[in-house]
């Protein structure tokens, strides 16, 4: 059985859109407990697309971005007589939503010589578009699961 925490439940959403996708992912941006300075970096961000990006809110805009990089298949390590094979599994909602979280953050930081709202803003923005850092992770991903289909039976 697995464990999860009540997180989820004591989740608030946040004060400027009202939406827990959005806190969730500023508690992910968040460093040594200092929400206000992550909670600027998201808001600064969140400004930036919507002076770059007109057709579209910058919510929906961050929405359609993390659903760009949710994984649909991943492979897990799974050891069958003496040999480790790479099994390609279904990814389950919540992993899929904090993997995706974990890659633009992970791609944002990577980036270097500009503010971190602007890296962030600029990964969102990408991951709209379906290119940049964190789609290339969930492509690299999907392109090993496919590789590994053969071991699919391994998945019990």
């Amino acid at each position: 059985m697995k464990k999860f925490t009540a997180s989820s439940e004591q989740l608030k959403p946040d004060p400027v859109y009202d939406n827990k996708l959005v806190s969730k992912f500023v508690n992910c941006l968040m460093w040594d407990g200092k929400k206000s300075v992550a909670q600027s970096v998201f808001y600064g961000a969140m400004d930036i697309i919507s002076k770059k990006i007109k057709d579209a809110s910058p919510l929906e805009v961050f929405e359609k971005a993390v659903n760009n990089v949710k994984p649909i298949l991943e492979v897990r390590s799974k050891r069958v007589g003496g040999a480790s094979y790479q099994v390609p599994m279904q990814v389950s909602s919540k992993r899929q939503q904090s993997l995706a979280f974990r890659w633009i953050l992970a791609s944002a930081r990577s980036k270097k010589g500009m503010p971190m709202r602007e890296r962030l803003a600029s990964e969102l923005i990408d991951a709209y578009n379906g290119r940049g850092g964190a789609m290339t992770t969930r492509e690299n991903i999907h392109r090993m699961a496919e590789a590994n289909k053969a071991f699919a039976h391994f998945a019990w």
